[in-house]
């Protein structure tokens, strides 16, 4: 199985700027996998210590001598730690709070030497203030596979190569294959060990058990490690996410999940999600001008899943409605094709999403994103349906602007926007050979 985030580690590994990295991620995204496939390869010795319920290294961190702290890790090893050969990671390094508050001695007094941290929850740790090194590390996100790293591992690399390339002819001609693996992904979703399975015995009853075995996980981390009065909350929140984005209009409502019921008593739970990375959070646009961020309106949102296949599972959607013919595609009001959408493009990491309602809201665009310095309206269509009144009103509103459809259809530059097959998000946003 390849991520594309390997590059970016060996990017790390070879920068003169480098600081001791934070691999951030939820559980189960594929980090510590990850790191095992990448220290073995790029460095002459690899030290991996969990840090999780292991009394030799409890103490490690009791004070900051740099020093001390790297004869322990090589005598515990049995490896030599030197710089520029050795890497050392630190797994599920959350379980040490000291552990992540040495990287700053790290970054000042050790700096020519590799060292990776990863584990869950580390971006609640960091909003709790739990001695986090701000400004004395490097970050990196991992998110489930995309589409084009689920090619890769159903084997299919000229496929991915061609998508990748952005070639719409060579894509065009392909494009009932992809419609089928796209359904696939659907229902697998980006989750590694489900991959895995589904690539291995092709038995989608034993990926759904997988599926909904995260989703337990993710439940007891809910329960161990958020604050108690937020517990019930955040379960709320969460299992309110599909009905939520089952609706026309898919701002997230409060009064839908209780009568009554208060963004402000909320803000918490849906903080905790997001800071898990088990949610990722749209907010409204009251504008579509540059820059995007002076135009974010705190009060209205949308909450989407970190994973197409979870949201499946979770929701209970039958299998078979989503791997036989467009049904997945063409019903839920698109739920599952925004899910994917959102999800495609969050993976690339360098780009904020937001959606627009107009004031009254008569007009809704489903995304905007802004590249190349450009703000981009982006309209989601779940089948060849490719009428885009809404996308069309807000170009016409401003002549500067160029917009995105996404859709079933093929690949094609119109006036004064661009139609994307879906299956290509991610490698119109990864940006190799796209239209610009």
């Amino acid at each position: 199985m390849y991520r594309f985030m390997y590059e970016n580690l060996v990017e790390w590994k070879n920068s003169p700027h480098r600081k001791p990295l934070i691999l951030e991620g939820a559980r189960q995204v594929g980090k510590t996998w990850l790191i095992d496939e990448f220290g073995p390869k790029e460095f002459k010795y690899y030290i991996k210590i969990n840090c999780e319920n292991n009394p030799e290294v409890s103490d490690l961190f009791s004070d900051y001598d740099i020093k001390r702290i790297l004869r322990v890790i090589s005598a515990l090893a049995k490896k030599p730690v030197k710089p520029g050969e050795t890497l050392i990671f630190l797994d599920e390094v959350q379980e040490l709070p000291k552990a992540l508050g040495s990287l700053k001695y790290f970054s000042e007094n050790a700096p020519e030497y590799h060292i990776v941290v990863a584990g869950s929850l580390l971006g609640i740790k960091y909003h709790q203030g739990e001695s986090f090194p701000v400004g004395k590390v490097d970050v990196l996100k991992l998110y489930p596979l995309d589409f084009n790293e689920f090619l890769l591992a159903m084997g299919e690399n000229q496929k991915e190569e061609i998508l990748s390339s952005c070639n719409w002819e060579d894509i065009k001609s392909l494009k009932s294959s992809f419609i089928e693996l796209l359904r696939q992904y659907y229902f697998t979703g980006g989750m590694p060990s489900c991959i895995n399975e589904y690539v291995k015995t092709q038995d989608v009853l034993r990926v759904r058990e997988i599926q909904k075995a995260i989703l337990h996980d993710y439940d007891d981390d809910i329960a161990k490690h958020a604050p108690k009065n937020d517990i019930a909350k955040i379960r709320i929140i969460w299992n309110a996410i599909p009905s939520q984005l089952a609706k026309e209009n898919k701002k997230f409502v409060f009064g839908a999940i209780r009568k009554g019921a208060r963004a402000a008593e909320y803000e918490n739970a849906i903080q905790w999600l997001c800071d898990a990375g088990l949610v990722h959070k749209v907010m409204r646009l009251s504008k579509i001008a540059m820059p995007l961020k002076f135009y974010e309106d705190f009060s209205a949102f949308k909450l989407f899943m970190n994973d197409s296949g979870l949201f499946g599972a979770l929701t209970e959607t039958p299998i078979k409605d989503i791997l036989l013919g467009n049904h997945i595609f063409e019903e839920y009001k698109g739920a599952f094709t925004e899910q994917f959408v959102e999800q495609q493009i969050k993976s690339c990491d360098n780009y904020t999403l937001y959606y627009y309602t107009n004031d009254n809201s008569t007009s809704e665009i489903d995304f905007v994103t802004q590249k190349n310095d450009k703000a981009l309206p982006i309209e989601v269509k779940a089948e060849e349906n490719l009428r885009s009144r809404s996308l069309k009103a807000v170009l016409d509103k401003d002549n500067t602007l160029r917009g995105l459809r996404i859709s079933m259809s093929d690949y094609r530059e119109e006036a004064r926007f661009d139609n994307l097959p879906l299956y290509a998000v991610k490698s119109y946003f990864k940006g190799k050979k796209h239209h610009e």
